[in-house]
Parts: C-alpha cells; structure tokens; sequence
C-alpha cells in the first residue's frame, strides 16, 4: 500500500510539473496549475496576493476568477474570517507554513512566492497536512519561477508595444518636421530665384557671391531633410523582395552621377541578391559618392567589388582617397557624424547606408589608412 502511494504521489507530481511553463500568460498559468491542485487535493479555493505599495493586491483566485481588487491589511484579516499569526503580513516576513493555519472555518495552506507575492490555499474540511505541504513545496517553487517568467514576458510586450509606439511617433514626426521645413525652403528658393532672374545684374561680385550662398544652403537644407526622411522610414515602408541585378544596378547608379574626370570608377562582375532596387540603388550610390567625395589624388580611384562569404556575398567599396582615422570608425556611421565640415555633406548618408544593411541582415564595418584610402566592407545575406 506504501508503495501504491508513493507511485501515486510520484504522478501526482508529475502532473503538477507538466502543468507548469505551458504557457506565458499569468492568468493562463495559474488556472493551468492552480486548478489541478485544487481539484487534486479536494480544496476549495485559492488566492495569489501581491504586495503592491502596502496594500495587498488579489492577483488571481478561484473561484472567482483573477479580479483587480486591491485589499488592505485590516480587509485582509476579515477576508479569512481571523489568522492568529496576522501579524507575519505586517512585517513582510511570512515564509512557507510548515503547518496549515486553522481558521475559524476550515484550514489554509500559505506558500510564500518571494516577489510574486503569497499562495493561499484554502480547505473547508481538515484534508491538509504538512506532509502535503512538504511535498507541493517543490512544484510551487517551479509555478513561482513560471510565474516570473510570465511577469518578464508581460513587461517585454509592453516595452515592445511602448518602442512601436514611439517609432511610429517618431517616424510620424519625422514627416510632419520634413512637410513643415519643405514649405518655407520652396518659398526662398523661389524668391531667391526671382531675384536672381531679375536683379542679379544689379548685384557686385560680393552680393552675387551672397546670393548663391543662399541658394546652395537651401538646397544643401532640401537635401538634409530628404536624408531625414530616408532615414527614418528605410525599415518602414519595405516593398516586396525581387531578384536585382547589382552589376547593372550600381553601372547605371554611377553613370548618373557627377564623376569627376580624373577619378575612375572600376565595377568588378556583380552577383543578383534578393531586395529593394530602390535601397539597394541608395546602399551604393551614398558609398560611391562618399568616395568620391574624399578623393584628393591627382588620379583618384575608386573599386567596387564582391566576394563570396558562404551564406552572404561581402562587398567592398575602395578608395584611394585621404582615409579616415580608426578613432573616427564608429563616428562616421551615426547621424550628422562629419569627420570635415564640407558644404556639400549633410552627413546622413553613411547613416541611412548602415541602416540599409541592418535591414538586409548584414554587418558593415571601414578600413581605412591615412593618406592612402578608405575600403568599406559590408554583407548582404544571400
């Protein structure tokens, strides 16, 4: 008969363990758990209260089901009809009952939950023993680990809810700032070229000089605020995936753009990748331009190139250029991150190119010697 018992008791727990951890959500948990107790031990209900700035909180309970009500102290004490070691709640320090507490009616078991708070089982009749309590002991301390885990998944939702929150409040915002500059910036490139039409003959070589100063800022402003927008919707509003030809992409990306005569722009055979022409065009294009731009050899060069990484294609765009010191590595992928304060930067460009490889899945990274030219590396996944 003992050993009848003991396999009995032996899949009772068993039970009990295979209840605990099916699930993340905190009502869920408990009911999966706390109902196969009590349905187990013939008990007729259970509370799991929380210390919420020294008032005791209901989390859950059976049978009636998790309700908000907040219970201080002294509605405590009424609630289980006068508990002679009350006083344990005040002080904080109630630990497991190594015996259940006898109520006025019926018995209640206490399992102390560290910071999830109390388990409260209660009994009308006499049918709880230490010895019961000894051996739920190690499965209440399974449900207690279960039961943070849910507390720890609740508090990521709601940070991850929170952080799209505030990225569509950004990237809201981000538009609103673009519509809002754009229209002033219209209205002085259209003044200024009004003025320029009608009365640039009047104007000095001082005043002349001014008045395309303004003008070059305003577009310069114009370019800033498109690279904001770039920036801030690259992982918003990502089109359907294609198979893009990368050596004719970045062939006609450079033969648009302004290459001066003395630097030569070499396109090794490019392979097709799975993306966006659109952000692959911009990926490229900022890199070749940033090449370009720092070039300060009477014959200037610039190389792009591939190589094959196993499970992504590793890129390179070389220069021979001035370089970049490695203090400057990190500085030089954040927004408005200029190493030389040149009219022509706006400074977002390798922002929104490291952006576009993080969306991609890949990694970028400089190489750089001074005075003899700058290799960015970066991987697309395959």
């Amino acid at each position: 008969m003992k050993i009848e018992n003991h396999i009995l008791t032996i899949l009772q727990l068993y039970e009990y363990a295979m209840a605990i951890g099916k699930s993340l959500d905190y009502n869920e948990s408990c009911n999966n758990f706390i109902r196969l107790i009590l349905k187990r031990k013939n008990l007729n209900a259970a509370w799991i209260l929380s210390n919420e700035n020294n008032k005791y909180v209901c989390k859950y309970s059976i049978p009636f089901g998790r309700k908000s009500i907040v219970k201080t102290q002294p509605d405590l004490n009424n609630l289980f009809h006068g508990i002679d070691s009350f006083e344990l709640f005040n002080n904080n320090a109630l630990a497991l009952s190594t015996a259940p507490i006898k109520l006025k009616d019926g018995h209640l078991a206490v399992f102390n939950l560290k910071e999830e708070g109390y388990l409260f089982l209660y009994s009308k009749k006499n049918n709880i023993d230490a010895q019961d309590l000894s051996k739920l002991q190690p499965v209440i301390s399974k449900f207690m680990n279960a039961l943070k885990a849910c507390r720890v998944f609740s508090d990521q939702q709601r940070l991850l809810k929170n952080l799209e929150k505030q990225n569509q409040e950004l990237s809201d915002y981000a538009h609103m700032v673009s519509h809002d500059l754009k229209s002033p910036l219209r209205s002085i490139d259209a003044l200024t070229s009004w003025i320029t039409e009608d009365y640039y003959d009047h104007f000095d070589v001082e005043g002349k000089n001014q008045l395309n100063e303004i003008r070059f800022s305003v577009n310069k402003m114009d370019a800033m605020i498109k690279g904001i927008l770039d920036y801030s919707t690259i992982d918003k509003n990502q089109s359907e995936t294609y198979d893009v030809d990368l050596y004719t992409l970045v062939k006609e990306t450079v033969s648009c753009m302004s290459v001066p005569e003395n630097i030569s722009v070499m396109i090794d055979e490019l392979p097709k990748v799975r993306g966006d022409k659109f952000r692959l065009q911009q990926l490229f294009q900022n890199l070749v331009d940033n090449a370009i731009k720092y070039n300060d050899k009477e014959q200037g060069l610039v190389n792009i190139s591939v190589v094959d990484n196993n499970q992504f294609w590793k890129f390179y765009v070389s220069d021979n250029g001035k370089g970049i010191d490695s203090k400057y590595f990190d500085k030089i992928f954040q927004t408005f991150g200029k190493l030389e304060n040149r009219k022509d930067s706006t400074g977002i460009g390798l922002a929104v190119v490291k952006k576009i490889v993080n969306m991609y899945e890949g990694s970028i990274w400089v190489e750089s010697t001074l005075g003899l030219g700058t290799t960015f590396f970066f991987t697309l996944r395959k």
